[in-house]
């Protein structure tokens, strides 16, 4: 229908004609009558509209609205096309970001890949000449640390008469030079330089130094041996390369740091015989042995002892860690041997460190004590873990010096084993480590008399069959012994050491 009215029929009939058969006709026929004179004479003829019916019109409202429709659908249908475009757009541009993306990642890890291969050889490098890792838990003093203050300092403060103080470098690397040239023991701020001042490379100082709470090798042989009041000691002897650097560290360190004059044990020039010596004739002598001695020194108290001499964090931490170890468990999974940690690290009982560290540790115990033995006329000395005291008093208060000993141990980290306390007056047999001080230094009778009996059964029958101590070569073993005597008691030992040579050089023709 078009926008306007058809003209009005009074009396309109059927089609004038046939209808036009070719498209020719039908545009003759619109020529002649008009567009709307041939649509309603189609109408008519195909039975759309009757005759009698007044010619149809078009209300404005319904043409406006079929306006607005045709126009909503070539919208739609526009719509409709963009959105095609749009998806396949969107398509295309994820795609794209796909292959960026997958681009960037590639170089992202190319990147890093480099990044990691560099990072692995400057770490490389670096373990020629710095140690930052040793274990977990022990490595916090490792590495160079923050940068130096000093250079901070002079990086924000200008220099100058008015400027203010520089701050003291930091002590992470770097030892008090001043303490330990004064002392005389050898000044290392770095472990690289320790590795030079001990003849060692930083990798087997690294090696020997690493703490593993998992590990397939040990550094020590461990074994045990039996105790003179019954029951088993665990000694953990260091291997060679270890054994090697513990006994530098004791030569030119431990064994430089000035002792307590009450300190006999394990110190060069001094033995039983000193340690019991200064009991002799006494009315009371108070034997205390420290219960777990070795054990009780761990590891955070040996790197403390060295960062006191005046070493570098790194330094002390490399020295402590040499001188411990934790108590271990040997284990087989799938036919390999490992060592597992059961306990932090501590002092190991079989290193040649060991007693000097205890003694170096003991300093102040031992002047507590022997200030508390001075003001209440007590003799008092110190064989590593046994503590003796002695006076000439037979009235003295025992029960008051055992409290404080108990207290004063207790303070200083250590304590009281409670099945080895004694206290023996002049009338029965008064030992000090091993030594009986009743009248003059000497060894156990019983203990004597065994020994005789041992001698005259190997001159009679041989060494065969026969033990003295701990076992092994009995030969060596009653050597030793008679030695011990001799410096004891050399009126007796003197004799018998001399019978022990004889023996040998017979049965060992």
């Amino acid at each position: 229908m078009s926008n306007g009215n058809l003209p009005p029929r009074n009396n309109p009939g059927p089609p004038s004609g046939p209808p036009p058969k070719t498209r020719k006709e039908l545009y003759e026929q619109i020529a002649q009558g008009g567009k709307d004179e041939v649509i309603y004479e189609e109408m008519v003829r195909l039975g759309f509209w009757g005759g009698e019916k007044p010619r149809p019109t078009d209300p404005p409202d319904e043409i406006r609205r079929a306006l607005d429709l045709r126009k909503r659908l070539d919208e739609l249908r526009q719509s409709a096309g963009r959105l095609r475009n749009l998806a396949q757009l969107e398509i295309e541009l994820k795609k794209k970001r796909m292959l960026e993306s997958r681009k960037k990642r590639e170089q992202t890890k190319q990147k890093k890949l480099g990044e990691r291969a560099a990072k692995k050889a400057d770490t490389q490098e670096k373990k020629k000449y710095e140690l930052r890792y040793v274990g977990s838990h022990v490595s916090v003093g490792l590495g160079p640390g923050p940068k130096n203050a000093l250079a901070q300092y002079s990086a924000r403060v200008p220099t100058g008469p008015d400027a203010p103080p520089a701050p003291a470098p930091t002590t992470r690397r770097t030892s008090d030079a001043a303490r330990l040239s004064q002392t005389k023991l050898p000044v290392a701020h770095s472990a690289a330089e320790l590795a030079r001042s001990m003849g060692v490379p930083l990798g087997e100082l690294r090696f020997l130094a690493y703490s593993r709470e998992v590990s397939t090798i040990t550094h020590y042989r461990r074994f045990t041996i039996p105790k003179r009041t019954g029951g088993e000691r665990v000694i953990s002897a260091p291997r060679a390369r270890l054994k090697k650097l513990q006994h530098w560290i004791l030569e030119n360190i431990l064994n430089l740091v000035p002792l307590s004059a009450n300190a006999h044990g394990f110190v060069p020039g001094k033995s039983t015989v000193t340690n019991a010596t200064p009991h002799l004739r006494s009315a009371i002598v108070i034997n205390v042995d420290l219960k777990d001695f070795f054990p009780t020194v761990t590891y955070r108290r040996v790197k403390g002892l060295f960062a006191k001499l005046g070493y570098s964090e790194e330094v002390a931490t490399v020295l402590g860690l040499i001188c411990s170890e934790p108590e271990i468990t040997e284990t087989t999974l799938d036919g390999i041997t490992y060592y597992v940690a059961r306990t932090g690290r501590r002092l190991p009982q079989g290193a040649p460190t060991s007693p000097a560290i205890t003694n170096i540790l003991c300093r102040r115990l031992d002047a507590r004590i022997a200030g508390y033995a001075a003001k209440r006329g007590y003799t008092f000395t110190r064989y590593a873990d046994d503590l003796t005291l002695s006076t000439k008093d037979k009235n003295a208060k025992v029960g008051s010096a055992l409290a404080f000993i108990r207290r004063v141990t207790a303070a200083e980290g250590f304590a009281v084993h409670p099945e080895k306390v004694r206290v023996v007056c002049s009338g029965g047999r008064q030992e000090v480590t091993g030594v009986v001080v009743n009248e003059k230094p000497g060894v156990v009778r019983a203990e004597l008399r065994r020994f005789r009996a041992l001698l005259y059964q190997i001159e009679k029958d041989g060494p065969a069959g026969k033990h003295w101590g701990a076992g092994g070569d009995v030969l060596e073993a009653a050597l030793g012994f008679a030695s011990y005597v001799a410096m004891v008691d050399p009126a007796k030992g003197n004799p018998l050491r001399e019978r022990v040579i004889a023996l040998r050089a017979k049965h060992r023709r």
